[in-house]
């Protein structure tokens, strides 16, 4: 409850901070609008910008979860195979080299302005964060746990899943916090290279089309859904953390 009314006093003061910049300094709506020009358009277009966001809730989602698996399988393999941190943690080094956002209109280029391209970019931005992590959690599993393992004979896939695994549960998560909070990010940047559908297209059709109320509309409602992403993904994994601790 506290944690709310904070969010919410925050807000407030944001907006009281807004309204008074847009007074004081007489700037016309088409620059910045009000925080009530705003609302207005947002209530007045509220079937568009649901139908846009839902878009790109499914582009974000689907991201996320393939980033998710797909990171949580190369952190695995990667430590169970000195061969592999041998060649693919190199390879991903390097890739991080070359900006994904440099990717959208190549991906785009390939698959064309559906979601997949905007999938690929959210899975892009997300996988090396949860993959980094993960591995990380994996390499650092108490050395006193590993020695009792290999005294008592375990196999390495036995060690990988009841102790090496588990102990790296925490550090999955904070990628995973992070995840939550870059995958819209290459959402919106794969729908503004090219997309026909999606907030980052909304905010791209209003901007040039002169409705600034509209493209502030569709912003605020892109922050809101991602902080609801972050503050879902991070009460699920407190809630499995806290679980595999106890």
């Amino acid at each position: 409850m506290i944690r709310v009314l904070r969010i919410a006093a925050v807000t407030g003061v944001i907006l009281l901070l807004w309204h008074m910049l847009v007074v004081m300094t007489g700037l016309p709506a088409f620059i910045l609008p009000s925080p009530m020009r705003v609302a207005t358009a947002l209530f007045s277009n509220l079937e568009l910008i649901g139908h846009h966001a839902t878009v790109t809730i499914a582009e974000v989602l689907i991201g996320l979860c393939l980033g998710a698996v797909l990171g949580v399988v190369t952190a695995i393999s990667l430590a169970l195979s000195p061969v592999s941190r041998l060649v693919v943690r190199p390879m991903m080094v390097i890739s991080q080299a070359l900006p994904v956002f440099a990717l959208a209109p190549v991906l785009t280029l390939w698959l064309g302005y559906g979601l997949w391209p905007k999938i690929i970019m959210a899975l892009l931005i997300i996988y090396f964060p949860v993959t980094s992590a993960f591995f990380d959690g994996l390499m650092q599993t108490p050395r006193g746990m590993l020695d009792m393992a290999n005294v008592m004979q375990g196999k390495s896939w036995q060690i990988m899943r009841y102790i090496r695994i588990p102990s790296a549960i925490p550090a999955l998560a904070s990628g995973l916090r992070l995840a939550a909070v870059y995958a819209p990010i290459g959402a919106i940047i794969g729908e503004w290279v090219g997309a026909s559908q999606g907030l980052g297209y909304l905010m791209l059709l209003a901007n040039g089309r002169a409705k600034i109320d509209l493209m502030f509309a569709a912003l605020i409602v892109l922050a809101l859904l991602t902080l609801l992403l972050h503050g879902s993904v991070d009460r699920l994994c407190s809630y499995v953390v806290k679980r595999q601790q106890t």
